[in-house]
């Protein structure tokens, strides 16, 4: 009988403590400070050794960042394509206490599209003004 008293009253305290700890907020919620201006930046305006990255890395899908005193360059890269006519949109650039977050989305070409054929490889470099952040790439 005693025993039965002692692994009930074990239970309830295990319970207790589950309930308790249980409701504990996410402390993980990514809280936006600021949504982040930037510049779309083309071949012939990237750096000469951002532009070598990139060119090694095109034939598979790439994430990177990039910078120097002034700024800094995030690119994201889709790998090789079949056929010209893809873009790329900038869904999220934003700020958080410790973190940059950038989520982009490639878009193909429609069927009703005319679009180079051959091999092309995608790819999206944004400018921003110079941060010492961790990028996360959603």
């Amino acid at each position: 009988m005693k025993r039965l008293r002692i692994t009930i009253v074990l239970l309830l305290i295990i319970a207790a403590a589950l309930g308790l700890f249980g409701c504990k907020k996410d402390e993980s919620e990514i809280k936006k400070l600021k949504d982040l201006e930037f510049t779309v930046v083309e071949d012939a305006d990237l750096p000469g050794e951002l532009k070598e990255i990139i060119d090694e890395k095109k034939e598979k899908p790439f994430r990177l960042h990039y910078s120097n005193n002034e700024s800094l360059y995030i690119v994201v890269g889709y790998g090789k394509q079949n056929s010209g006519g893809y873009s790329i949109a900038v869904e999220e650039l934003f700020l958080t206490n410790n973190a940059i977050y950038i989520d982009t989305n490639l878009i193909g070409p429609s069927q009703d599209d005319l679009v180079t054929q051959g091999v092309t490889y995608p790819y999206i470099v944004v400018k921003l003004e110079y941060m010492d952040k961790k990028i996360v790439f959603e």
